[in-house]
């Protein structure tokens, strides 16, 4: 006969139970669906064989990550060979998630079963837990799990500031909505200006320009040539700052009120405030992909490798995406659709706004976008698993590509990966301990200035133990002279010296 067990995983420790009548409780689902709810009949069919609890709160933390990651830690490990029989053919162990039963048949040797009946049995030892452990009770399992919950939520999130693809993920998404927003924006000054100055419309095609000069020129009779030279410094074009100053003397626009006017420089200012914010997100968005992903955003840019982070959720999810996969990030519609009506599959996604698909002629379009995807899984790799990340593999990837583009104009054989890599490797090593020296100066004077603060403030301290007597004062001598206006300043510096130490 069978023997089953079942491990349960608590915030407190691990529970080892036993079950009574497996092959009653096996076919009975609806009834252990029943008493599980009830503490009498659930003892009936549970019994506890053992319990281990962690030694702290670390060793609870240590035992849920390996839990979660599938890995068999050595406290269960001692449970489990400890109170189960000897005859594993004998035993069958029932565990909650799969990762945990596989690790531990591959390891242990224990037959793991999950689902089913095992699940209600879990949840009716999760419900009476406090009952079957003695001495445990229902607050102090709460807090428990409370502790242990927030310990494991904050080891999760731990990383290094300085390599947050989260910020790049907002970054870029942010950086696509103000571009959007900016447009429809622009869109509508050019309609509400153009009532008044239609010709400008035709000169002038940026948007941001056409919005600073709809704020400078604003009533288009008071332009004249004294602005012509503040014309150009905004056009950067004398032929265009010339056209918009004879546009403005034979305009067909209607005239316009002083308060229309207002609103219009009022709202015109506004578009070029986000056009400057929109520019200032964008150099802080290559500064984080500089520090995040140098490879990538080396090989591909920083706009299109930020949006392929982006898609993917994370650089870690990128990087675990084979080469096919990242090909087609973001067509996913098209390729369904293709799927579907049995059409063509898309050859490209998200890479597409690079600048190699575009040079390519329409026949190598597909094949180049086959070998950047690979190039760019290479880096994204490179990037999320090197420990000092530096832009010399993106460099030599993004060569690899022009080589190959090269190569399918004419024809001309490029080199070999290997060679390239022995290049990229030698040149890596050389930045990496750069920039380990570049680190290490900085912490150094990092440093040295805490150690001249930390002895300005044990000179502070020291001073403040000295005796302040009215003749050892004599620099804070009030101008009467008297020493009553002395002691009232020294006492003054001394209070002042109390409350800084008490500050401190």
């Amino acid at each position: 006969m069978v023997l089953l067990h079942v491990l349960f995983e608590h915030a407190v420790g691990y529970a080892l139970l036993a079950l009574k009548e497996v092959e009653e409780i096996s076919l009975l689902l609806p009834q252990v669906e029943e008493c599980v709810l009830n503490l009498g009949k659930f003892h009936n069919i549970v019994r506890l064989v053992a319990f281990c609890p962690f030694a702290s709160s670390q060793v609870a933390l240590e035992n849920a990550n390996a839990v979660s990651e599938g890995v068999v830690h050595e406290d269960l490990r001692l449970l489990l060979e400890t109170h189960l029989p000897s005859k594993k053919k004998k035993v069958l162990l029932g565990v909650g998630d799969p990762k945990i039963g596989a690790a531990i048949q591959e390891e242990l040797g224990y037959n793991c079963q999950t689902g089913g009946v095992i699940a209600e049995i879990l949840r009716g030892v999760r419900l009476h837990f406090h009952n079957l452990v003695k001495g445990l009770t229902d607050v102090s399992a709460c807090k428990a799990q409370l502790g242990l919950g927030h310990s494991y939520s904050r080891a999760k999130v731990k990383f290094n500031v300085n390599r947050v693809d989260n910020m790049i993920i907002q970054s870029i998404s942010l950086l696509d909505q103000l571009d959007k927003d900016i447009n429809t924006f622009s869109m509508r000054v050019r309609e509400w200006y153009g009532y008044h100055f239609p010709e400008l419309v035709k000169i002038i095609n940026d948007n941001a320009t056409y919005c600073r000069l709809a704020q400078f020129i604003g009533n288009r009779r008071e332009l004249n040539e004294e602005k012509l030279e503040k014309l150009e410094e905004l056009t950067m074009d004398g032929a265009k700052a010339k056209a918009i100053l004879d546009a403005s003397r034979s305009s067909m626009g209607m005239d316009i009120s002083a308060i229309d006017l207002i609103n219009i420089e009022s709202f015109s200012s506004r578009v070029v405030s986000l056009s400057e914010y929109r520019q200032s997100l964008h150099t802080y968005l290559r500064s984080k992909m500089s520090q995040v992903a140098p490879s990538l955003s080396a090989l591909i840019g920083e706009a299109v490798g930020a949006r392929l982070i982006a898609h993917a959720g994370s650089l870690t999810n990128l990087a675990k995406y084979p080469a096919s996969t990242v090909q087609i990030l973001g067509a996913e519609k098209a390729l369904f659709r293709a799927l579907k009506t049995r059409g063509n599959t898309p050859k490209y996604g998200l890479i597409f706004h690079s600048t190699f698909i575009g040079r390519a002629a329409a026949k190598n379009k597909g094949r180049i976008s086959r070998y950047l995807a690979n190039k760019c899984s290479i880096a994204s790799r490179i990037d999320c698993f090197s420990e000092v990340p530096t832009s010399v593999f993106g460099e030599k990837l993004r060569e690899q590509v022009e080589e190959r583009l090269s190569f399918y104009e004419t024809g001309e054989i490029p080199r070999k990966n290997l060679d390239v890599m022995k290049e990229a490797m030698v040149q890596a090593e050389e930045a990496a301990a750069e920039i380990t020296r570049k680190l290490e100066k900085q912490e150094k004077k990092r440093l040295k200035k805490e150690k001249k603060r930390l002895a300005a403030i044990a000179a502070l301290a020291s001073s403040e133990n000295s005796s302040s007597t009215p003749e050892e004062c004599e620099c804070f001598r009030v101008p009467s002279g008297t020493w009553h206006g002395s002691y009232l300043v020294t006492s003054m510096v001394g209070s002042f010296c109390k409350l800084f130490s008490g500050l401190r």
